[in-house]
């Protein structure tokens, strides 16, 4: 089996700074046909959206995909909930750990796969702001030593 080769649609950075990631699965979108040529021209944004488990289906909320614009008649509502594709022990799995306090589920990107649109959703807990502060402070002292090297190594 090959590996096939994803194409990126969107990316929510913003959780990544808001949350710590716990563990990540993937998982397919019922979506129609309009979204699905919607989605091709990157038309996506996940900043806003979570994920909700209702009825042990999981469902993503705030997911924005903009309407098509040659689709008239057969387009959705750009904010409507839904469904994730996942196996029912990983629905059950997550059920069970956002019944603790503190976790949620976010999702981290959309993208292509082959021909199939696949959501990547983490567990994610919320960092506190010293948490947010360290992270900011680590990756600058990497991007200061990452600079000191490359003017060493020139020079």
């Amino acid at each position: 089996m090959g590996k096939t080769a994803e194409k990126l649609i969107a990316n929510n950075k913003k959780a990544y700074h808001d949350y710590e990631i716990l563990e990540s699965y993937e998982a397919g979108i019922a979506l129609a046909g309009t979204e699905v040529k919607s989605l091709r021209t990157g038309k996506c944004s996940i900043k806003e959206a979570f994920v909700r488990i209702d009825d042990m289906q999981a469902v993503v909320y705030g997911m924005h995909i903009s309407p098509y614009e040659k689709g008239n008649l057969f387009n959705r509502d750009p904010l409507r909930p839904r469904k994730l594709l996942l196996h029912k022990s990983e629905i059950r799995k997550l059920f069970g750990e956002v019944q603790q306090k503190g976790v949620t589920i976010v999702p981290l990107k959309v993208y292509f796969k082959g021909q199939h649109a696949k959501v990547l959703i983490g567990l994610a807990r919320g960092k506190k702001l010293y948490d947010k502060r360290r992270d900011i402070q680590k990756k600058d002292m990497k991007r200061e030593a990452e600079r000191d090297f490359k003017v060493r190594n020139l020079g």
